[in-house]
């Protein structure tokens, strides 16, 4: 096959700026008058895992923390009678760090395997600022924002989740930083012992996207059934029975479907253009285990250690994820002369235990709201819906990577854009349960992903 054949359909994105949207846009709001309702929101604290805490772009850093939907909530609950809201920043002069000990994303330059230079996320530093899990702040607590990335339903129960004698995988840094009893304490009972009078619950995402970021090599999706810690329904009773023994009101929050999130969605299962000749050439290549291409857009060619010879040709429906290396495909001849790893898939028989997990925890999530008396939040339909576009006074925002403006460059945590019409999801739930007029977020005074200046 000739070296120079195309082995990818080219990505192209409509380099279009939020924030040059926003500025072309002249909001219109009702004048509104805020009232408490029924809602007690002196002492607001917020649970769960990387979206509560402001993670972003691949990183927890100031700036992402600052436009968490959790600290823009409270912004809000201030005006009908919030109290202080305390989140556990890294230092604004930090360049932050991910869960990889990486440096957050921003969109630059860069310059591929042909020599093609373009947009692209690249790293805002060649690595995270480490110090941040060195140097605790927990003397400056206790943090109404309980929110640890990577934290999953059955973590949050789990005391000693900061306790690096632990061992690597057995606790967690981004809640070790902040907690005031390392040893002893859970996420759970730091969060209950501030005896809130308003709390939000929003996890359970992570108890799928470890097990579907790794393409279903590595971790487990948390089961329904179980003991708490170990199954999600019984965790989730635990952390609400918990968190509502002194009388608390609340607002919870469902799973998204893994098919809203860009991550999973930006690489089309069909990216591999040909001409008739290289169709031609491939075809002859995989006569023998039945495999035909046609000229313009085929599936990929992936591992598949249960087909003959160990590859197949992706299906519809199968996701190839962000995190697979762009020049590989376009050079090194993935998806074509050698199968994508199974490591960048998702296939249908591991797509399928995601949305049944999804599926049970968001019944679950939505009957314990109703039981307890809490608003709810339909998170999987609100981003299901921006799939196709949330149109803000004028803004069109969607989980389109980079120029839908929703989702950050990680393809998986939100802009300050995407954060701020969440909010507004919160807030809507919260209104319509406890007869409040809690004013919505302006969205319009936020960016989506943010374009470099020349």
């Amino acid at each position: 096959m000739p070296a120079h054949m195309k082995q990818l359909k080219t990505l192209s994105l409509v380099l279009l700026s939020s924030a040059a949207l926003m500025q072309s846009c002249k909001p219109e709001f009702d004048e509104i008058t805020p009232d408490k309702g029924n809602l007690n929101a002196a002492k607001y604290v917020a649970i769960g895992n990387s979206i509560t805490a402001g993670y972003a772009d691949n990183g927890l850093y100031y700036k992402g923390q600052q436009v968490a939907y959790t600290n823009l909530l409270s912004e809000q609950l201030k005006l009908v009678g919030g109290g202080e809201f305390k989140m556990p920043y890294v230092p604004e002069s930090s360049v932050g760090i991910g869960g990889s000990l990486n440096a957050p994303l921003k969109l630059g330059y860069a310059t591929d395997c042909r020599g093609v230079t373009s947009l692209a996320p690249v790293p805002v530093a060649a690595s995270g600022d480490f110090s941040i899990f060195l140097n605790s702040i927990a003397a400056n607590g206790p943090y109404n924002c309980v929110g640890v990335p990577g934290a999953r339903a059955v973590d949050v129960i789990y005391p000693g989740y900061g306790n690096p004698a632990n061992g690597i995988g057995l606790y967690n840094p981004f809640f070790t930083r902040y907690t005031n009893d390392p040893v002893n304490s859970s996420m759970l009972s730091y969060a209950a012992a501030q005896n809130p009078t308003f709390f939000s619950l929003f996890i359970g995402n992570n108890d799928v996207l470890g097990y579907a970021l790794s393409g279903g090599t590595t971790g487990a999706v948390t089961p329904s059934a179980g003991p708490a810690g170990v199954g999600f329904d019984a965790s989730i009773d635990l952390i609400v029975n918990t968190m509502t023994t002194n009388g608390a009101q609340g607002v919870i929050g469902n799973v998204p479907d893994i098919t809203s999130i860009p991550y999973f969605t930006t690489v089309p299962w069909n990216g591999l253009a040909l001409d008739a000749t290289q169709a031609a050439q491939l075809s002859a290549a995989y006569a023998a285990l039945g495999i035909s291409f046609t000229a313009g857009p085929n599936g990929f060619i992936i591992e598949d250690a249960t087909a003959p010879g160990g590859l197949r040709q992706i299906q519809q429906g199968e996701l190839v994820l962000l995190s697979v290396p762009q020049d590989s495909l376009k050079c090194a001849g993935w998806g074509a002369t050698r199968p994508i790893p199974d490591r960048y898939v998702l296939d249908a028989g591991e797509i399928a235990p995601i949305n049944a997990a999804v599926a049970a925890y968001n019944v679950k999530l939505r009957n314990v709201a109703d039981a307890k008396g809490l608003a709810f939040v339909d998170v999987n339909a609100f981003l299901a819906s921006a799939r196709t576009g949330i149109v803000y006074n004028g803004i069109s925002v969607t989980t389109t990577f980079v120029s839908g403006g929703g989702f950050s460059l990680d393809g998986v945590h939100l802009t300050p854009i995407g954060n701020a019409l969440l909010c507004n999801e919160f807030i809507k739930a919260i209104n319509m349960k406890y007869n409040s007029t809690i004013p919505q977020v302006d969205a319009t005074k936020y960016t989506g992903v943010v374009f470099p200046a020349n």
